[in-house]
């Protein structure tokens, strides 16, 4: 049965709090996850309308400060939720490792969600840093 899932990992010497915060401001989406989204629009308290290639969907987003737990949630299939789940863990010695979870839809292949998903934790950390750097 092929993979549903793909989940990555990247460790960095940033602070866990740093990109938990980035990660709860799904406007910065279209520069750290340019495949999930062109523009990013709030609609609510805890919704977002997402615009790829010229097509909306709305989204959700639930988190967890104590967990620092990000999820991006949509509707893959009529009644069910699913997306991106993001935990932004402390390292030992200081700093954080991200683990990003993507289900795999439609016919794409896991290989090449990993490789996109890989991008896009490497964008999320460039990102912090230079957010950081400009403080």
């Amino acid at each position: 049965m092929p993979d549903r899932t793909v989940t990555r990992a990247i460790e960095d010497d940033l602070e866990p709090d740093a990109i938990f915060a980035v990660l709860t401001e799904p406007r910065l989406l279209p520069r750290w996850a340019p495949a999930f989204a062109d523009e990013v629009e709030k609609i609510g308290s805890d919704s977002w309308q997402i615009t790829k290639n010229g097509n909306k969907f709305t989204m959700q987003m639930a988190t967890s400060a104590p967990s620092r737990a990000v999820d991006y949630l949509r509707e893959v299939a009529p009644g069910r939720q699913g997306g991106a789940y993001i935990r932004v863990l402390p390292r030992p010695a200081g700093g954080s490792v991200v683990v990003m979870t993507l289900p795999v839809t439609g016919n794409a292949d896991a290989e090449g969600v990993g490789a996109v998903l890989v991008e896009e934790l490497n964008s999320l950390v460039d990102l912090v840093k230079a957010s950081r750097s400009m403080q």
